[in-house]
């Protein structure tokens, strides 16, 4: 019986993705998850965002746990199912993932793939440029946006939020540091990639 499970728990986690061990630097992450780096970069190069940025957003919103979700909601310690369909690497809506799918081209992205999420992140930024102005440099807004929706971030509604705005200034930071560490190993990244 101990063999079954044991096997049972082995098989189990072959199928999940496992957080990198040190998500504070971006070069052990890339390291750690060879086949990330090149999604990230395709994301770049296609929507101009850089990878610190897409990154820190990720590291953020899930802690680089591919099937991560918002707390259960409880009533009276019974389980009642999550507040919002966020899921995957970026805590993506299921209408906003829709939406992108559907303008991107991207038909068959999956929320709990890096690469299809880091494009995602990449595509949004794009269009929070686009429609409201934000440079793809400017991180605290960018994650704003991304957290409040293109109308939320228009609306001002983070500003009765400020703990939002507290991880919003950890994003841009987060972002900051990984962009420092990047310079370092990147020139070795972009020879195995080639």
């Amino acid at each position: 019986m101990k063999k079954i499970l044991v096997l049972s728990l082995l098989v189990l986690s072959g199928c999940a993705t496992l957080p990198p061990q040190n998500p504070s630097d971006i070069c052990a992450i890339f390291t750690d998850k060879d086949d990330w780096y090149e999604g990230t970069r395709l994301a770049e190069l296609k929507w101009g965002l850089p990878i610190p940025v897409q990154m820190a957003i990720i590291r953020h919103e899930s802690d680089f746990v591919e099937d991560a979700r918002p707390p259960t909601v409880r009533f009276l310690g019974i389980p009642l199912g999550y507040p919002t369909s966020a899921y995957g690497y970026g805590q993506v809506l299921d209408g906003t993932w829709d939406l992108y799918t559907e303008k991107s081209g991207n038909a068959g992205g999956e929320r709990d793939d890096l690469a299809d999420v880091a494009d995602f992140i990449g595509w949004y930024a794009h269009q929070s440029l686009n429609r409201l102005g934000i440079p793809k440099r400017d991180v605290y807004n960018l994650y704003l946006a991304y957290h409040e929706g293109w109308g939320g971030w228009q609306r001002r509604s983070y500003v009765s939020k400020p703990w939002l705005m507290t991880i919003a200034r950890k994003v841009a930071a987060t972002a900051q540091m990984y962009e420092r560490q990047l310079y370092h190993c990147r020139p070795d990244l972009e020879a195995a990639a080639d």
